[in-house]
């Protein structure tokens, strides 16, 4: 519960398989898999689901021209598309208020989705992740395709978040070190769908676990409270 971990590897490492899998979405191919402490083929995978929440970098195009930032942050309420306002209590409006002001996008409220930018938009998704307070967050390259300042805004909101949501537990896949968030507790690195380690950040995030991962030789350099991976020239 409340550990941060990153999700590391090649094209075809075999990180979406995992992902659908902790998403309860896809079954392992052999073996068993057990998700927040539910088995998965025998438990109800619909309200295993609503325990996890999604952000990734295709989501902002399924939403309507027309929806408000509010609209998009209160429909995570009900896991839909569209706002299913009749199924909304106070409690879930305010809550959508908040997660709006906490990720700075308050100002947003009453603006169209589709007129964000794309750092906006992801904030956005992400306060809609969650609006129905899930145990289990995931991020499938939610920073993929953002301008600097705007992968800056959202790796900020996810240090926020570690913060204020210190139960919440995600799992955010990345193809570079630079794009996890300072607030990271752990890394699972894969190659060809093995493990090729899984600890605490700081000692998962090495220049030679990262250079067996990659098959590359990666260096690994401090950037603040962050991390910097680049290929040593041959």
């Amino acid at each position: 519960v409340g550990e941060r971990w990153a999700l590391i590897g090649p094209n075809g490492a075999g990180k979406t398989t995992l992902m659908g899998i902790a998403g309860a979405e896809t079954f392992p191919s052999e073996g068993a898999a057990s998700v927040l402490g539910h088995r998965l083929g025998t438990t109800d995978l619909r309200e295993l689901r609503a325990r996890i929440g999604h952000v990734d970098a295709a989501m902002a195009a399924r939403f309507r021209s027309r929806a408000t930032g509010a609209d998009v942050v209160r429909s995570g309420v009900t896991g839909t598309i569209l706002v299913r306002s009749g199924h909304l209590t106070a409690d879930d409006r305010r809550r959508a208020s908040d997660l709006l002001e906490e990720l700075g996008c308050a100002h947003l409220a009453d603006r169209t989705f589709a007129r964000f930018s794309r750092g906006e938009q992801q904030r956005v998704l992400l306060a809609r992740a969650l609006a129905a307070q899930p145990d289990l967050l995931l991020l499938d390259e939610p920073t993929a395709g953002l301008d600097l300042p705007g992968r800056e805004a959202f790796l900020a909101g996810l240090d926020e978040l570690a913060r204020t949501h210190p139960s919440l537990t995600t799992v955010h896949v990345s193809h570079h070190v630079e794009e996890l968030p300072a607030s990271l507790t752990h890394a699972l690195l894969l190659r060809d769908g093995a493990v090729v380690t899984a600890a605490p950040a700081g000692k998962a995030l090495t220049s030679e676990a990262l250079s067996a991962c990659f098959a590359a030789p990666v260096r690994v350099v401090a950037a603040g409270r962050r991390r910097l991976a680049v290929i040593e020239p041959g």
